[in-house]
């Protein structure tokens, strides 16, 4: 999909600013003080601690910059729309399509999450992170899809192209407080959209959706103020309980959302591009592995998909570190994990930890083996 055909399309990329009702409603929110959103436990760090030179010495390095890649094409499970059109078994199937892009298959109907086609999290096609690896499933074999839901308006969670693309079909869009203001200006209809607060929730064809809390940040354009909110979502029908964290540090409000609305027949959890740098904004492996418990009511019930990771080159770890953090703080928690290939359906009752991780053959070998 491409992105950029001049300075009004770039600007269009940005999105628009809340404004009228809907920006009374943010401002009545209770997690709206002083003029932005605020997290749950207080301010966050939302830009690199420390310092710049720092950072950039770690981001830069040559060595380090070869081991944030790939080193071989990362194997990608190519779902057709025949695959895709077979009901779960179980009434429950997941199907990751990298980053932070789940198909949840739920009580009949399908939800797509955080949907990100372009081949660059960017407002431009010529700069910004590149995907690591193609679109396992084109738009064309997904076939329809119920609502989707948007955790934040980050590029990377947020894609222009595909959601004017989605906007011209029959889909629902459940959004965060103020995100509907960049869905509107890309076409899709109000009435089409269901923009909630934290705690909110809609129905939305048997299924009940609910904005919960995270620990993240706002902002596409240069300038960033904090007037659209960023959530996690649960999805609940009769049968069946998912949760998407979206992008967010670790807090103790995951085991109030686990009280509320789980335990949750499968989590889907960030556990990549954390740093140091950036500590109370993304999740190490083991803090999504924490994060999980913490739903779960500290049991390891239902199944992890850990997200946010392999897609894209957003922090300075090794491309393959989250996969091997979260396998290995799987095991030491006695959680059951889903490890698929991007692409790959899972259905969590049926999950198995992978006896050969599929990252390894695509990891880049180490400095000191391919000198």
């Amino acid at each position: 999909m491409s992105v950029f055909s001049g300075p009004r399309s770039l600007l269009r990329a940005f999105g628009r600013a809340p404004s009228g009702e809907r920006l009374a409603r943010i401002r009545r929110s209770p997690h709206f003080k002083d003029g932005a959103f605020t997290n749950p436990g207080g301010p966050s760090r939302i830009r690199p601690s420390g310092s710049m030179r720092g950072f950039a010495k770690v981001y830069f390095d040559k060595e380090q910059r070869l081991r944030r890649m790939p080193g071989t094409a990362v194997p990608v499970h190519e779902s057709t729309l025949a695959d895709l059109a077979r009901p779960p078994a179980t009434g429950l199937r997941l199907t990751w399509m990298g980053h932070s892009s789940v198909l949840a298959e739920i009580g009949g109907r399908r939800v797509l999450f955080d949907p990100v086609w372009s081949e660059r999290c960017s407002p431009v096609s010529f700069a910004g992170p590149k995907r690591l690896h193609p679109v396992p499933v084109p738009p064309a074999a997904l076939g329809p899809v119920d609502v989707v839901v948007i955790s934040h308006d980050h590029y990377d969670h947020l894609d222009m192209p595909t959601i004017r693309a989605l906007a011209g079909t029959d889909t629902l869009f459940a959004v965060p407080l103020g995100v509907g203001a960049h869905l509107e200006h890309w076409g899709v209809p109000a009435g089409r959209l269901r923009e909630l607060d934290w705690h909110e929730q809609t129905e939305v064809h048997g299924l009940t959706l609910t904005a919960t809390p995270a620990r993240h940040f706002c902002g596409r354009g240069l300038r960033n103020p904090q007037h659209t909110l960023w959530a996690s979502w649960v999805v609940a029908c009769a049968e069946h309980r998912i949760y998407h964290s979206g992008d967010t540090g670790y807090f103790e409000g995951f085991k109030d959302i686990g009280a509320a609305h789980g335990p949750f027949d499968a989590t889907m959890i960030q556990v990549g591009a954390y740093s140091d740098f950036w500590p109370d904004i993304h999740m190490t492996p083991e803090e999504g592995i924490r994060a999980h418990l913490d739903l779960q009511g500290g049991q390891p019930h239902g199944v992890m998909l850990p997200i946010h990771w392999a897609t894209f080159n957003l922090a300075p770890h090794p491309w393959s570190e989250p996969g091997e953090g979260t396998l290995s703080a799987a095991r030491d928690a006695g959680a059951p994990v889903a490890l698929p290939r991007p692409g790959e359906p899972v259905e969590p009752a049926a999950v198995r930890t992978p006896a050969r991780p599929w990252w390894r053959a695509a990891a880049p070998v180490p400095a000191e083996e391919s000198a």
